[in-house]
């Protein structure tokens, strides 16, 4: 229902009342779930379809949609990116708040000491919801759970306590304090620490074992705002983008930035496919993973001694020299109805276990090891041409290796009588090369892997996906917040975007598509030199150009705000710190962008543009210098970008220079 009244109000009283004049008394009390009313006005209801269309035509509704389910998506990985423990740190970093929107957090953590804290910054309004398994500290200042649907039963606990391990991992990325020594049956040993480790955290349980509901979702970003968090961190996402007002995270987020709070938000777990991005509002920062310079390689070891290198996070030590080797095809579990069609890929209850037992079996196709460990296996080899650049852990030794030497340990089961293998422990390289390979804290309540068959419980754990990048943001965010505490969420979107680390195309042919802006750069973003800023009215400009109605924004941001053709802005104009066209594949297109830029850097400074591109496009900035003679002072400026698009991606540059500062933002052409 948009922006949260002004004045005294009482959000309960007037879902309340729509409800009953909608459904009735009766009907309305069975429906009602839960009231939205610290940071913007909304409620969840149980209701038909028919129901539903009846709400959705009242007077003040935005949007009415269904609470559908969304999904989860360390030591090296800040030195990698040139953020030593060294860097420069202010005495206000402990008065800045990062929320944490995720499974919960493991309080008994190292990573979550509160040795040598004062008490919460005086901005604190949130709690904690304290119980007899969990207690807050002068670290985690607040902790609240949400599970809107249902009763709460085991795995999962009722507490802000984390079951999953997720929310803790996140939660000491971001923010977590310095462990020395901290490591995985030694795998990744070094010191785990949090962007900010001075920093405050505030929890806000919002997944379970069955997933994370959207319910739950917009409960905790209307607390944590009115809590008086700094920054929102959320590695969680749907399956598919949906429209800005029907999606909790675009929804929260919106009303976060109104607040002058970023979020930060993972991209999706879905690529390197084109368009699989699934959180990608403006008014938040949206995040790609990435490998670092470290990789986990699990080494097999067959019967004829021929040895093959997997991925793998594998902390078993195997006893014997050697076990049996079979392949998951010829031991089907024919008695459950199985045929090797199916036991090839080793699903779940396709295996034999009289067959299995005491054995490392080969499977076609990546799994998550559950369906051998269930079986009886001593450990699984897994075989496809799927991406190899980040590793998992399964339940038993495991190893994934490539297709072409899958093929050749198949050869060797089907050409020897008795055929065997072992797998070794992981070893750790360091390539030349953060969201890959990850090691930070882990719920005790879970195991490694989470599965039933693994026995291993451990305080830190190696995970994957743009769940851990996120957290890598949300602490690079709140290290800039910390130095700069009156900045604007997207001012401090800019700095990290404009001060990335470019990427190689030849790697990631989809460009910035693939990658954003680039590497984050905490201790460049700091102090930017420039940022590309924005206030609420020019987001509500895009919206208006992207065709959402008067009345709607009115709700959304609580004024009397209306579309003109003085404010109906393209999405060209959207004051973004970068520059994207598309066009059908042969054609050329041209485009004039509007920008204006503030001054965060030396107060006397003039900037020079210098651009970069490829061959089919061309950009031409006016003017081509800005003078700045204070900070704060802004200047705009226009670029005209003309394209030749075909298949490939054309990824230029434009880079404000003043021989102190460089802010580059990419300038980008692609079919559509």
């Amino acid at each position: 229902m948009g922006d949260r009244p002004k004045g005294e109000f009482s959000a309960t009283a007037q879902h309340m009342s729509m409800l009953q004049a909608t459904l009735g008394s009766k009907r309305a009390s069975e429906s009602w779930l839960y009231s939205y009313k610290r940071s913007f006005n909304g409620f969840v209801a149980k209701l038909t379809e028919e129901e539903k269309k009846k709400i959705d035509s009242l007077e003040g509704v935005v949007s009415v949609f269904a609470s559908t389910k969304k999904q989860l998506h360390t030591t090296r990985s800040w030195d990698f990116m040139g953020f030593p423990v060294t860097a420069e740190r202010t005495k206000t970093e402990s008065d800045v708040i990062v929320g944490m929107l995720d499974t919960g957090i493991w309080p008994e953590s190292p990573s979550f000491d509160d040795e040598d804290f004062g008490a919460p910054p005086s901005k604190w309004k949130g709690s904690c919801q304290s119980s007899s398994n969990f207690t807050c500290n002068n670290k985690i200042i607040g902790a609240r759970y949400y599970h809107s649907e249902g009763t709460i039963s085991p795995p999962d606990i009722p507490s802000p306590r984390d079951s999953e391990g997720h929310g803790s991992h996140t939660a000491s990325t971001a923010a977590g304090g310095l462990v020395y020594g901290a490591n995985l049956y030694g795998l990744g040993a070094g010191t785990a620490r949090g962007g900010v480790p001075s920093a405050r955290i505030a929890v806000y349980k919002i997944c379970w074992s069955d997933g994370c509901s959207d319910a739950d979702i917009l409960a905790a970003f209307d607390d944590a705002i009115a809590d008086g968090v700094d920054i929102i961190s959320i590695s969680v996402g749907g399956f598919f983008p949906s429209d800005y007002f029907t999606d909790p995270i675009a929804i929260g987020a919106f009303h976060a930035m109104k607040n002058g709070v970023l979020t930060s938000n993972s991209a999706g777990n879905s690529g390197p496919d084109s368009a699989s991005i699934v959180n990608f509002s403006p008014w938040s920062l949206s995040v790609a993973a990435s490998t670092i310079d470290r990789k986990f390689l699990t080494n097999v070891q067959l019967g004829n001694d021929e040895s093959y290198v997997g991925v793998s996070v594998n902390t078993f030590v195997l006893e014997n020299e050697s076990y049996p080797l079979v392949y998951g095809g010829n031991v089907p579990n024919t008695a459950g109805g199985y045929g090797n069609s199916t036991s090839r890929y080793c699903i779940l209850d396709s295996l034999d276990p009289k067959l299995v037992k005491g054995t490392i079996v080969l499977c076609d196709g990546l799994n998550d090891g559950e369906p051998a460990a269930a079986a009886g296996a001593t450990g699984t080899i897994m075989h496809d041409s799927y991406f190899n650049d980040f590793a998992f852990s399964f339940p038993l030794p495991a190893s994934y290796v490539g297709d072409d030497d899958g093929s050749k340990v198949y050869a060797y089961i089907n050409g020897t009588s008795k055929p065997t293998a072992t797998i070794f422990k992981s070893v750790e390289p360091d390539l030349t090369a953060p969201g890959v390979d990850i090691l930070a804290a882990w719920s005790e309540a879970s195991s490694m892997t989470g599965f039933p068959e693994d026995p291993r419980i451990v305080a830190y754990n190696i995970i994957s996906g743009t769940s851990m990048s996120c957290p890598h943001a949300s602490g690079a965010a709140a290290y800039v917040k910390s130095f700069n505490p009156t900045w604007s969420p997207s001012a401090i979107k800019s700095a990290l975007m404009t001060t990335a680390a470019t990427m190689s195309v030849a790697t990631n042919t989809d460009a910035e598509f693939a990658y954003g802006s680039g590497h984050i750069d905490p201790l460049k973003a700091k102090s930017p030199g420039l940022v590309y800023d924005m206030e609420e009215a020019d987001y509500v400009s895009f919206l208006c150009g992207q065709g959402y109605s008067n009345k709607n924004l009115q709700l959304i941001t609580g004024d009397n705000t209306t579309c003109t053709a003085s404010n109906n802005a393209t999405v060209y104009d959207l004051n973004y710190p970068s520059f994207t066209l598309s066009a059908a594949s042969g054609a050329s297109i041209s485009r004039v962008f509007h920008r204006t830029v503030t001054n965060v850097g030396s107060a006397s400074s003039t900037y020079t543009a210098v651009v970069a591109a490829p061959q089919g496009l061309s950009i031409r900035v006016q003017p081509s210098t800005l003078s700045f003679k204070s900070i704060g002072e802004k200047q705009s400026f226009a670029v005209t970008v003309t394209a030749s698009v075909g298949e490939a991606v054309l990824s230029g540059a434009l880079v404000w220079d003043d021989g102190e500062y460089k802010v580059r933002s990419p300038v980008v052409a692609h079919a559509a």
